[in-house]
C-alpha cells in the first residue's frame, strides 16, 4: 500500500512535508488517526500535538495552534495558523509562558494576539510532553 504524501504549512511556509504511514491529528470532534487509503476528510483541528510517523517508523511530533486537516488520495494536510516542531522549542519555557498566561485566559482578559499566542503554548506544552513520553527530548 502507498505511503501518505503530508504537508504541515503555517502561514510562514512549509512546517514538516515528507512520507508518512499514520498521521494523528485532534479535531473539534476528537483524535483522528490516518492511514494510507483514508476516505477523503476534511475537519477542524484544536491547539495539540499532531503526530507523524514516518515509513522508517521515526516519529515526528508538530504543534499545531489550530486549522484544519484535510485528507485526499492520500494527501494529508494540517494547516494552521501557527504550527512547530517540538524539538524546535524549549518546553520548560513553555510551560512557564503558560502558567504566566493562564489565570487572564481564564479570565477572559487576553487580547486577541495573545489569545492566539496562549493557544500555540497550550499546543507547545501538548507537543512537547508527547515529544519527550516518545524519549527524544
Amino acid at each position: 500500500m502507498a505511503n501518505l504524501d503530508v504537508d504541515v504549512v503555517a502561514p510562514e511556509g512549509a512546517v514538516w512535508a515528507g512520507e508518512a504511514i499514520m498521521v494523528i491529528a485532534r479535531t473539534t470532534e476528537g483524535d483522528i488517526g490516518i492511514l494510507p487509503g483514508h476516505e477523503p476528510f476534511m475537519a477542524a483541528l484544536v491547539p495539540y500535538a499532531a503526530e507523524i510517523v514516518t515509513p522508517d517508523g521515526r516519529r515526528e511530533v508538530v504543534a499545531v495552534e489550530g486549522g484544519f486537516v484535510s485528507v485526499f488520495s492520500n494527501h494529508v494536510s494540517l494547516l494552521s495558523d501557527s504550527a512547530v516542531m517540538a524539538q524546535d522549542y524549549s518546553l520548560v519555557q513553555a510551560r512557564a509562558e503558560l502558567a504566566q498566561m493562564k489565570e487572564a485566559a481564564d479570565a477572559g482578559d487576553l487580547a486577541d494576539d495573545e489569545m492566539m499566542h496562549y493557544k500555540l503554548l497550550v499546543a507547545q506544552v501538548a507537543a512537547g510532553e508527547k515529544y519527550e513520553a516518545l524519549g527524544a527530548r
